[in-house]
């Protein structure tokens, strides 16, 4: 038996919206994680992006156990001397409170090209509210089919001589 394979055709995306109030972030970012690179698809195939779309709400009440909002620390660099910052967690959700899912996710993806483009498809929001958010159903009213309106007679009269102007045409081009 080969080993299955999986070709950009096979891949059908859906769109997964999860709410982060009152959830561990590691707990959430890992199912995330899964859900961007579809390892819970029958599908998945390693050097595939066989992943789903993923939309993260509520980010702000997103929690973390022990002392973490004061210890854990993120730090980066400038590349320019002195330019090394750090930032802690407590601060970083005060501040960009997205930005904790975003990096969290972002660690547990692949460090190739390929988790980047996996990693465009996370979508987090600081509230409840998110653009694209389906439209609640409502019940339609039926309207009524408009009946197509009677051609006057002087619109028929017109009609009538061009019919016979394409028939004479063509009558004197045969000859």
């Amino acid at each position: 038996m080969k080993t299955y394979s999986a070709k950009p055709t096979d891949i059908k995306r859906k769109l997964h919206v999860i709410d982060a109030a009152d959830k561990t972030l590691g707990r959430l970012s890992s199912q995330v994680a899964i859900l961007l690179m579809g390892k819970h698809k029958p599908i998945y195939t390693p050097n595939q992006d066989t992943g789903d779309f993923v939309i993260v709400i509520n980010a702000e009440k997103v929690r973390v156990t022990g002392k973490k909002v004061a210890q854990k620390v993120y730090y980066r660099h400038s590349n320019y001397p002195g330019g090394f910052k750090s930032i802690t967690l407590g601060r970083l959700m005060e501040q960009f409170p997205t930005r904790a899912i975003e990096y969290a996710v972002k660690g547990m993806l692949p460090h190739t090209r390929l988790g980047a483009r996996m990693n465009r498809k996370l979508k987090v929001y600081t509230g409840p509210e998110y653009p694209n958010k389906p439209k609640e159903k409502t019940e339609k009213t039926k309207v009524k089919a408009e009946k197509p309106k009677e051609k006057t007679a002087k619109a028929q009269a017109k009609e009538i001589p061009k019919a016979k102007a394409k028939t004479t045409s063509k009558a004197k081009k045969s000859k």
